[in-house]
């Protein structure tokens, strides 16, 4: 199949040579990335839902979900949440099927339970969360559904990629994933709601962490400080391992202990008490904020996993442009991908798919660009597959 696929150079500083660079990772608990977690697992419940009544995943789009935060009175030694956090399930999915009915509201909220409930380990599901869902209603004919030969995308869209990670890149993606996944295990006044910012000036790196902590799982401001500086000294541990650059962290820079002032949470999230969240304004596809890169403001949490080019092309980018400098080893310093897609147009034929590659020292851009044409190929020929890497968790959208 003939596509249109460009390679050509990238102009610009390679990301580790240039002066300054910022980088934000919002963690599992954060409203936004809750926000992101709802509408993504939504679209996977009804997705298998879809899949077993019908054997193909029907049109969906649950990516407007809304998180209102609650309200709370958090004090050392345990405080009480006084108003729940107001969950807002929006978007559009197939509701009947020739006729038939489907559960769609019941499927949508069971799911938005199980993942707040998985996310937020101090969160009472049944007393500290109220679910609405207002998807819309819609009806498809499944014959016209099956007749159809080609996957078309339903909008003009752009995804963007790049690799590979840059020291600071993954440092920032790499410390919110140890707090969040490894040391809240050991360390239970430590809440979900993390923020990390990375900032490198030259070969300085100061990470910048915002972190909820649990009132019940702390006395008073001496054990609170202790916790702060353990989370410090962990994250120092675990830099060392992933960067030779010098590194400073900070936590919690908002404290003012002369004004009483802690980052201090009922439940270990900021939603609890008037912090909101909205689809999108998160992390992107990579899981990272990039402003020093190329970025794409789709957001790609629960859209449609089969049509849906603001979610698929911003997963290809990432993947045709990791798989490049895998294969091209250190031929490559740094790889772009942008994809645009038409309308109405097989989503496997984009208009246009932009390799922009930076080569490593010596190298001709002439040497790289047979195989990145292959990667990117390869990638297309396999545009069926990316449902089912969402569907058994091995891509992520955020």
């Amino acid at each position: 199949m003939a596509r249109n696929i460009q390679v050509e150079p990238l102009s610009t500083v390679h990301i580790e040579d240039q002066d300054v660079e910022l980088v934000e990772r919002k963690g599992l608990g954060h409203p936004d990335s809750i926000a992101d977690g709802v509408s993504e697992s939504v679209s996977r419940a009804l997705s298998r839902m879809y899949l077993d009544e019908f054997g193909k995943i029907l049109h969906h789009n649950t990516d407007e979900t809304q998180v209102v935060g609650g309200g709370s009175e958090p004090k050392f030694g345990g405080g009480k949440v006084t108003q729940p956090i107001y969950m807002l399930l929006v978007g559009r999915a197939t509701t009947e099927v020739n006729g038939e009915k489907l559960p769609y509201r019941d499927v949508a909220v069971e799911a938005a339970r199980k993942y707040v409930q998985s996310v937020c380990a101090h969160i009472d599901i049944d007393k500290h969360v109220e679910f609405d869902c207002r998807i819309g209603q819609g009806s498809v004919d499944l014959r016209g559904v099956f007749e159809q030969t080609a996957v078309l995308s339903n909008d003009t869209s752009f995804g963007v990629g790049f690799a590979p990670l840059s020291d600071t890149e993954r440092l920032v993606l790499e410390s919110e994933r140890f707090l969040t996944l490894k040391l809240k295990k050991k360390l239970p006044a430590l809440g979900e709601d993390v923020k990390v910012m990375g900032y490198r000036q030259g070969e300085k790196i100061r990470l910048t962490v915002a972190a909820a902590l649990v009132d019940s799982e702390i006395d008073d401001a001496t054990e609170y400080r202790a916790v702060c500086d353990q989370i410090r000294d962990r994250l120092m541990d675990q830099a060392t391992k992933l960067t030779h650059r010098e590194v400073a962290i900070d936590v919690n820079t908002a404290d003012d202990p002369e004004l009483g002032r802690y980052y201090l949470t009922v439940t270990g999230c900021s939603m609890e008490a008037g912090d909101d969240g909205s689809v999108g304004r998160g992390n992107r596809a990579n899981g990272l904020i990039t402003p020093c890169r190329p970025m794409s403001l789709e957001a790609s949490a629960g859209k449609n996993p089969v049509n849906h080019v603001g979610k698929i092309y911003n997963i290809l980018g990432n993947q045709i442009a990791n798989d490049i400098v895998k294969e091209a080893g250190g031929d490559v310093q740094e790889v772009h991908v942008r994809i645009l897609s038409q309308i109405g147009k097989p989503v496997d034929e984009p208009q246009v798919a932009s390799i922009q590659i930076l080569p490593a020292n010596g190298v001709k851009l002439a040497q790289l660009k047979s195989k990145a044409d292959a990667v990117a190929q390869r990638w297309f020929d396999d545009i069926d597959s990316i449902p089912r890497r969402l569907l058994t968790d091995k891509l992520t959208v955020f």
